[in-house]
């Protein structure tokens, strides 16, 4: 075999494995890839190749397709059962169809036939290394994205939130099962959907978000499952939807108590065939991925308004988990504040030595109608205000009276209404009433429509 000429962008920490019962060939590209300057170690059959990689890290595995005892396919399968990752190419005297289809069906890379052709090598080669190249990266971005939305970033010392995530975690592990979250708004359901994402082994960039309420229903189908060109007035081209982004993940459908009831027959189709359509198309797609609804609303409830099918509700309440508000594990509290704390220190450069001793009995007897969420943006606005002092009391953007309040309805409210002699119409005590339920769930449009028992669209009307 001729030698290349040495290439000087080559990664001299590459360590490839090659694996021939021919000495001479072995010989041959041994010294190949010693001359290009990678770390090459050697096995003459399957047996010792898999006990080298018990052994040491390898990169790339070269390898043979005919030898005796372990063949190339069955190496590549034993091989792949400890590293799944690891990338083959594979080569033989005895080339055939069927044998590279073998070889690219067992995972190889990539197939050459012996003797090959130097050039063809070479671009083989290089395809494999930039695959090692971008495998690299994709672990370090997963690693990144891993350590920022795993369990583990998730802190609590609440004994109810512990079981809440050690539950998750556990149905983590199947991931086509689908999860339904419910909680009120703002107690990290998306935060808790991400990390059951990650910890299923899913890329980062096949986690997808759709918010049913923030879309318009003419809309939505089209967002949720794409549509081909002429389809409808507008649609000028093939667009992808939701569905074919989160293919391989997960497909998070928030606020699944406001999807239209037309959409919610296509879900169901969806979740029991694992299939759907776009719009204007008659083929089905498959559904590879996992799916899972969150909601701050009582669906039961929605089932009886006629507002939700109760065949969806069956369909979607496979493993439902119930994430507890921020006023039912107070003793999350603290910690929250050191976490929160900790990440603006590090934005904002800021040393933000701590809250004082009032300022966390305010946070505690605080009812956090926006919970986690609401706790997160005080404490950001208090960090931006301080220099480098204690936040104290007066840095507390709290929007409603520090009592330990009940959004389900049991605690009963005193509202005090006053108004000019101008002011005497339905209209006026109507926005009134709707002002003071807003102020009184910390401005969240959501709990203040469940507090005064409407819809969130006739809130806004």
């Amino acid at each position: 075999m001729p030698m290349p000429k040495k290439e000087t962008t080559t990664v001299s920490k590459t360590r490839i494995l090659i694996v021939d019962d021919e000495e001479i060939f072995l010989h041959n590209l041994k010294s190949n890839l010693l001359y290009r300057g990678f770390t090459v170690i050697c096995a003459s059959n399957g047996r010792e190749a898999l006990s080298l990689l018990g052994k040491e890290p390898v990169d790339l595995v070269i390898s043979d397709l005919v030898m005796p005892d372990i063949d190339g396919i069955q190496l590549i399968h034993a091989a792949r059962e400890r590293y799944p990752a690891l990338p083959f190419i594979v080569f033989t005297a005895q080339g055939s169809i069927e044998s590279a289809v073998s070889a690219i069906k067992a995972g190889a890379l990539d197939y050459l036939e012996k003797p090959f052709n130097p050039q063809t090598f070479d671009v083989v080669l290089k395809r494999a290394l930039e695959f090692i190249r971008l495998s690299g990266e994709n672990e370090m971005l997963r690693g990144h994205f891993r350590e920022k939305f795993s369990f583990h970033n998730i802190v609590t010392q609440s004994p109810t939130m512990r079981k809440v995530l050690e539950f998750a975690a556990r149905v983590a592990l199947s991931p086509k099962t689908t999860i339904s979250l419910t909680g009120e708004s703002g107690v990290g359901k998306e935060v808790l959907a991400r990390a059951v994402h990650f910890e299923s082994g899913c890329l980062p960039g096949n986690f997808v978000a759709v918010n049913c309420a923030a879309i318009p229903e003419a809309l939505l189908e089209s967002e949720l499952f794409g549509h081909v060109r002429g389809a409808f007035t507008g649609a000028e081209r093939d667009r992808e939807g939701k569905c074919c982004q989160a293919r391989g993940g997960t497909l998070l459908l928030d606020e699944i108590g406001d999807m239209p009831l037309s959409l919610q027959v296509k879900l169901l189709r969806l979740l029991e065939e694992r299939t759907y359509e776009k719009v204007g198309a008659g083929t089905p797609l498959p559904a590879d991925f996992r799916v899972i609804v969150a909601t701050h609303r009582n669906l039961e409830d929605r089932i009886k308004q006629g507002l939700f099918r109760e065949d969806l509700f069956h369909r979607i309440n496979v493993v439902p988990i119930a994430i507890p508000p921020l006023r039912e594990r107070k003793e999350d509290i603290p910690i929250l504040v050191d976490f929160y704390l900790d990440r603006f220190r590090k934005h904002q450069g800021k040393a933000l030595p701590g809250v004082s001793k009032k300022s966390m009995e305010l946070l505690y007897s605080y009812s956090w109608p926006g919970n986690v969420r609401e706790l997160r943006n005080v404490l950001e606005y208090a960090a931006i205000i301080v220099n480098d002092e204690l936040i104290r009391p007066e840095h507390l953007r709290l929007h409603s009276s520090p009592v330990s309040d009940n959004l389900s309805g049991t605690t009963n409210y005193e509202y005090h209404l006053s108004f000019s002699t101008l002011e005497h119409s339905l209209g006026s005590i109507v926005d009134k009433v709707l002002e003071i339920a807003l102020q009184r769930c910390g401005g969240n449009k959501s709990q203040a429509a469940d507090l005064l028992k409407v819809s969130r669209k006739m809130y806004y009307r």
